[in-house]
Parts: C-alpha cells; sequence; structure tokens
C-alpha cells in the first residue's frame, strides 16, 4: 500500500509549524489527514509507474509524497506562494517531482508540458473546491493526452459529474464532461479526513477518456457522421440556457434557426417539446450531427 508521510494530525501541524504555515480558506486550503484516502486514491488510479501525472492544489504536499512513488513524475501547480518553500523542499528530495506556483486555469498548457516533460496523461488531485468543477472539465478539453481524472471534489460537484438524466443534478456541465470522458469509480470521504475539517461532505471521482470510437459518437460514427465536441458543447449550452424551456424554444432563442432545429428534430425524433435535462448524452450528440447538417443545408 502507498503510503504518505504527512497523512496524519501530528505530522501535518509539525510541518506547518516548521514553515511558519497556517491553512487559508481563500484558497480552499483543507489538508488531508488520512493515509487510508491516500491509500484508495492510488488504488483507484491504478499507477503502473509509467504515468505523467498532473497534479492541482498539492498544497503541503501530503498526496504529492504518495504519487511520486507511483508515477515517472508528478508536476503540480500551486497558487498558494506562502507553500513554495515546502514543495521546493520536496522537489529537493524527489528528483521525479517538480512544481509550478501560478492559477492552474491560466497556466499555458504548453508549460505544463515542458514542466513534466511531455503532456499529462492522469490528473490526480485534491482540488481546490471553489474551482474543481471547472479545472476537470478544462484539463479534459484543453489535453488531449489526458487519459484518466482522480479527483477529491465536494459530495454535489462529484454528483453532478456522475448525474442521470431527469435527475436536479443533471445539467450542461454534465453533459459537456460526459463528451469527454465517463465515471468509472467513486468514493466519499468525511470530513473528519481533514485539518481543518470542512464544512461538506467529499468525494473522490475517476474518470476515464474514452477511447477513439467509444460512446457518446460510437452512434454517429457508425452512420458515417463525425462532430466535433465543442459544436456538441454549443447545443447543449443553448438548450440549457433557459432550462424550464423546451430545448426548441431554448435553443432558438439562443443561436440556432428554427427552420434548422425543426429538420433536426425531425430527423433524430427528439421532439422538440422536451427539456434538455432529459436528453442522454447521445442524444445531444444526435442532434448535433443533425443541426450541423440542416445548417449546411441552408447556406
Amino acid at each position: 500500500m502507498t503510503t504518505s508521510p504527512l497523512a496524519n494530525l501530528t505530522a501535518t501541524r509539525e510541518l506547518l509549524d516548521e514553515f511558519g504555515l497556517a491553512t487559508k480558506h481563500r484558497f480552499g486550503q483543507n489538508f488531508l489527514i488520512d493515509n487510508h484516502v491516500i491509500e484508495r486514491i492510488c488504488e483507484l488510479a491504478e499507477l503502473t509507474g509509467a504515468e505523467r501525472v498532473l497534479e492541482v492544489g498539492p498544497g503541503i504536499g501530503t498526496l504529492t509524497l504518495a504519487l511520486v512513488q507511483e508515477a515517472a513524475g508528478v508536476v503540480s501547480i500551486e497558487m498558494d506562494s506562502a507553500l513554495e518553500p515546502v514543495l521546493f523542499a520536496h522537489a529537493a528530495d524527489h528528483a521525479n517531482f517538480t512544481y509550478i506556483m501560478g492559477d492552474a486555469l491560466r497556466v499555458p498548457v504548453e508549460r505544463i508540458e515542458e514542466a513534466a516533460g511531455g503532456a499529462p496523461t492522469h490528473l490526480i488531485s485534491n482540488l481546490p473546491y471553489n474551482v474543481a468543477a471547472t479545472i476537470i472539465l478544462d484539463f479534459f478539453e484543453r489535453m488531449p493526452a489526458l487519459e484518466r481524472a482522480v479527483v477529491m471534489v465536494q459530495k454535489e460537484v462529484a454528483d453532478r459529474i456522475a448525474a442521470q438524466p431527469g435527475s436536479k443534478d443533471y445539467g450542461a456541465y454534465t453533459v459537456k464532461l460526459a463528451l469527454r470522458a465517463r465515471v468509472t469509480g467513486r468514493f466519499e470521504v468525511p470530513p473528519r479526513c481533514f485539518m481543518p475539517a470542512p464544512h461538506v461532505d467529499s468525494a473522490v471521482v475517476r474518470l476515464d477518456r474514452y477511447a477513439p470510437g467509444e460512446a457518446p459518437y460510437a452512434a454517429a460514427a457508425a452512420g458515417g457522421s463525425d462532430i466535433d465536441p465543442a459544436e456538441v458543447a454549443r447545443v447543449v449550452d443553448a438548450a440549457f440556457a433557459q432550462r424550464r424551456k423546451t430545448i426548441r424554444n431554448s435553443m432558438s432563442a439562443n443561436g440556432f434557426a428554427k427552420q434548422a432545429l425543426d429538420a433536426a428534430f425531425e430527423e433524430t425524433g427528439i421532439a422538440p417539446t422536451a427539456r434538455a435535462e432529459t436528453l442522454s448524452v447521445e442524444d445531444f450528440v444526435r442532434l448535433a450531427v443533425a443541426l450541423a447538417g440542416a445548417e449546411e443545408g441552408a447556406r
């Protein structure tokens, strides 16, 4: 079992004291102090030793010190400049670890790849909860080599990630993430596993990127059609823009011509009176393919 020397209350407090540090609420800092959670994260990640791991929000390096034992390399992005001396010390002790100071959503992909010695293949993080959902989707969209994410998030975010059509948590975010990857694992983490204990429940979720030809694009590909995920995302955003309206009314008010919509609904068999939260991810792909054809025909 992979362990972290910092995954307990005593070691965490001693390191914070050594470097004169305190947790900062504005950075969403809740340090993991339960090694059993570290073990389960590593088990879920299934690292083989060949991976280039990207970590966001390493904090004092609790998870980092476990990941460097399992991966070929780990690059972490940390926003709190006060933590740099701690990360510098870890980098001095581990040749396969490096870090970048900055906002993970603003660091250029090229800089991350340079630090990692290539495109990252895995995102494994105890993510800052205030930006967790954005980071997951953004990285899957911007980093095509990213094969897997194993991320700690607020339970409500995990529920949105794994939501099914028709449920209250199912929305545009769920669909856009599901265009890139599928949920393949999850476990809950109670507040007592952190210092300080957060006021919310947490969960670790594993997401695996679809292989070429896999759902949700398989049906479109089988029909001889190809569609850019960004184009499907445009359809999704328009459909959910006015959630209480029918998809026809919401989409026509958000950039799509009614004539093209009617043709696409007829071709796909999707009811124009349906609401966005009732459509599956595959439905949105089919609708996007049909709309692309209808819009092309109208030119």
